[in-house]
């Protein structure tokens, strides 16, 4: 079992304000003043914080029961069903993997919202979600240069509550683990804390390929990976 982790400063994460604009509702350049100007002032209060993490751990000892649609690793069943299960049926080791933005983006985005500055909580969450996607990606990408070195390619990152993958068995996913560097907590319903954290996994062999999310195949209209390449 090979383990890496990862420490990100805040300010090589942050999505542009252009970003910003589109996901709160305008076109890029076009949004008033006061929304510009609150945006700049949100990314400048985090810019220095380096509180976001990733880690992942390579296994080899898996077992792939296409009739069943699951995934084993060290006697742990992943009932990953079918899309994801397609996707990482060639796969020949499987990395898991924790990613964090950590506790305080989304405290200060609680704050705003109790005190009733909406747009301000809104903008806080925004960035939160693009900084622990932003780690991931990150994370995701040194894995894929790692692999290559040796002829092997990796899958996209699929997380339980997608494309059909029960969310509780991330109780699963979490006890591979017990050291837990980046500090990730579960509620008996799966949900982490740090909120804004993301975990999953990755396929990696000589057959497997990294392309498009199979979203045609799937419901699931809000999916954070709807679309993404």
């Amino acid at each position: 079992m090979e383990s890496t982790r990862f420490s990100f400063l805040y300010r090589d994460l942050l999505p542009s304000a252009e970003t910003l604009e589109k996901t709160i509702g305008y076109m890029p350049g076009e949004s008033p003043e006061p929304v510009t100007e609150l945006i700049k002032a949100v990314l400048e209060s985090v810019s220095d914080q380096h509180d976001a993490k990733a880690e992942y751990r390579i296994f080899n000892n898996i077992g792939l029961f296409p009739s069943e649609k699951v995934i084993t690793l060290n006697g742990t069943k992943f009932d990953v069903k079918t899309i994801i299960y397609n996707q990482i049926k060639k796969s020949e080791e499987l990395a898991l993997f924790i990613c964090t933005a950590g506790e305080k983006i989304g405290v200060r985005s609680r704050e705003c919202m109790k005190s009733n500055d909406l747009l301000r909580g809104y903008i806080y969450d925004v960035v939160g979600s693009a900084i622990v996607e932003s780690a991931a990606d990150r994370m995701q990408n040194e894995l894929q240069k790692i692999m290559a070195a040796s002829g092997r390619h990796i899958t996209n990152r699929f997380s339980p509550g997608y494309c059909g993958w029960d969310v509780s068995q991330q109780h699963y996913l979490f006890s591979f683990f017990p050291n837990n560097y980046c500090g990730i907590t579960l509620s008996e319903s799966a949900l982490m804390s740090p909120i804004k954290s993301v975990s999953g996994i990755i396929g990696i062999g000589k057959e497997v390929r990294f392309g498009r999310y199979q979203c045609q195949l799937c419901d699931e209209r809000t999916c954070l990976y709807r679309n993404r390449r």
